[in-house]
């Protein structure tokens, strides 16, 4: 099973969002971790507002510290606007997505962000994980009722 690390400065916002999509589309198939490098208190309350809307729960997160042990066991790690403020850890995949940080932002631009991390989550998941929605081939003599896993690879 494919881990996925979302990594933002606060752990309060982009990277809450991003697990939350996650964990909606992948469910089980997939391993949701997130971390900051200077993790906030609490998640946005407009980031929590902004997945509520959708139906999708973010307040059990907690912001957590980002550390090499979590950053070592995860198999793709997702940065999002860290900067240099983000240490890189050598041997794992990485993707940089820059996203509008929600923080003091109003809930049109949260809800922007919020529609963009998805569209971006949906293509993680399609690469990551072979799932009955996503599979193209429908015969038959494939068993479309559970979850296959795609392996990672760098070159993807």
């Amino acid at each position: 099973m494919p881990t996925v690390l979302f990594v933002c400065v606060h752990n309060a916002g982009r990277s809450q969002m991003a697990a939350g999509w996650l964990r909606h589309l992948a469910g089980d198939a997939v391993q949701v971790r997130s971390a900051g490098s200077q993790p906030a208190d609490a998640i946005n309350p407009i980031a929590v507002e902004a997945m509520a809307e959708v139906g999708i729960d973010i307040t059990g997160g907690v912001p957590a510290l980002l550390d090499a042990d979590t950053a070592y066991a995860a198999d793709v790690i997702v940065t999002m606007g860290c900067g240099d403020t983000c240490p890189v850890f050598p041997g794992r995949e990485y993707e940089d997505w820059q996203l509008t940080d929600p923080a003091g932002q109003p809930i049109e631009i949260v809800r922007m962000v919020r529609d963009d991390i998805r569209d971006r989550v949906k293509t993680l998941v399609s690469r990551l994980v072979e799932t009955p929605a996503l599979r193209k081939d429908t015969s038959a003599s494939r068993d479309t009722s559970a979850v296959k896993i795609r392996p990672v690879r760098a070159s993807d």
